[in-house]
């Protein structure tokens, strides 16, 4: 695309998978003119549909490609520079306690940047910053819980300390920590976004080790990014994403431990999810009594909660270290079989982590009101690692 170009337009190919309601995502070869106000159609015959479209800061445009799109067929866009709008129904609000995402009114999401303090009763040592929690379904339920009544006060909604490392010398756990060996904590926001597609946040986190009574040392930084998306299949269903690029300040680096459980992705599911309300089952058509220990590439709980049932997708990127990742679940008699459910990228095998290097793990989550089939998981999981291909018209 030219420097002084207005306008670009665009093929979408559904490629090998029948499509319904899909993310794209496009990055022209050259950078877009600066300046404009960036606007989407679709094109079919001789109608032209806008399409809402976002660009973030490393020039990828995002948009849904909307309704079902057989496998083999194209779509067709004008991409074209017009007037430049407000912010749209996506929003990511900053307080001085955490950062909420919400479509318009519609809680999505929040992170939470202040010390959270544990209820009364609990030991201070569980107060922790740097998780997600709540986290709502379209029908408005909580999916999440901290500080759960039932037990294991370090569980915290949404969050990804290292269990089982080797420090400096020293066998450190970031998890467990009544153990006071190292904690995870929010470290400072690189950015927030709000948009017609998109919200979401960028932040700084560090993984800080205890290695003697009054010394603390960071041993993992990590710049977690959040993004979440409007609702589709008539407000049921919504999609967000997880992204950690973290790396070691330490010249001796760290060892993440094999270990059953630990890092990546760990939930710590609300309390109407039981061993008797709840489902899990996994891409490998494993259930909550034999998913442990089993890799997946894609996870899925379904529940009973005031206000209906509702759910979570979680999608394993498919280039995730050791992927697809081995799942640790708890069994069906913990803590009143509420749930614990963590995607482990060292649950089979250690990973060292080299000064000067930075690693990356990402999960992209559906939340929906209701249920899904298996069928409509998998083709899910099928969007986010096979997503469709855009290209230049004519090329």
């Amino acid at each position: 695309m030219g420097a002084h170009a207005q306008e670009l337009r665009l093929t979408v190919k559904a490629g090998e998978y029948d499509r319904n309601n899909t993310l794209v995502s496009y990055k022209p070869d050259k950078a877009l003119p600066a300046g404009k106000g960036w606007q989407l159609e679709e094109v079919t015959g001789g109608q032209k549909k806008p399409v809402a479209v976002q660009q973030d800061d490393a020039g990828v445009l995002t948009w849904v490609l909307g309704g079902t799109t057989a496998s083999g067929e194209q779509r067709q866009y004008r991409l074209y520079a017009g007037k430049v709008f407000a912010r749209g129904r996506m929003h990511a609000a900053v307080s001085g306690t955490e950062i909420s995402l919400k479509q318009n009114q519609t809680p999505v999401l929040q992170y939470n940047t202040a010390i959270v303090e544990p209820p009364a009763g609990i030991d201070t040592v569980y107060r922790r910053s740097g998780f997600i929690h709540p986290l709502w379904a379209p029908n408005g339920a909580v999916l999440t819980a901290i500080f759960p009544k039932s037990g294991h006060a370090h569980h915290m909604g949404i969050w990804s300390p290292w269990t089982h490392t080797r420090f400096e010398g020293k066998v450190t756990d970031f998890w467990n920590v009544h153990k006071k060996e190292g904690k995870v904590f929010y470290a400072g926001t690189k950015s927030v976004t709000s948009g017609d597609v998109w919200c979401g946040f960028s932040v700084k986190q560090q993984q800080v080790a205890y290695p003697a009574p009054g010394k603390a040392t960071v041993a993992i930084e990590e710049t977690y990014t959040v993004k979440a998306y409007a609702a589709t299949d008539n407000g049921t269903r919504r999609l967000w994403e997880m992204r950690n690029d973290f790396s070691t300040p330490a010249d001796s680096g760290i060892t993440l431990l094999q270990y059953r459980y630990g890092g990546g992705f760990a939930l710590r599911a609300t309390p109407y999810f039981t061993s008797k309300t709840s489902q899990v089952l996994t891409s490998e058509g494993k259930t909550r009594k034999d998913a442990d220990s089993t890799r997946a590439r894609w996870v899925m709980i379904t529940g009973t909660t005031p206000q209906g049932e509702a759910g979570m997708l979680i999608m394993n990127a498919p280039d995730n270290f050791d992927s697809p990742q081995a799942l640790r679940v708890w069994p069906e008699d913990m803590d009143g079989g509420e749930l614990m459910l963590n995607y482990s990228p060292t649950k089979m095998k250690t990973w060292q982590l080299v000064h000067g290097n930075v690693y990356t793990l990402k999960y992209r989550v559906m939340v929906y009101s209701g249920r899904l089939t298996a069928e409509e998981a998998e083709a899910a999981w099928r969007d986010y690692a096979f997503p469709p291909e855009v290209a230049v018209s004519g090329q």
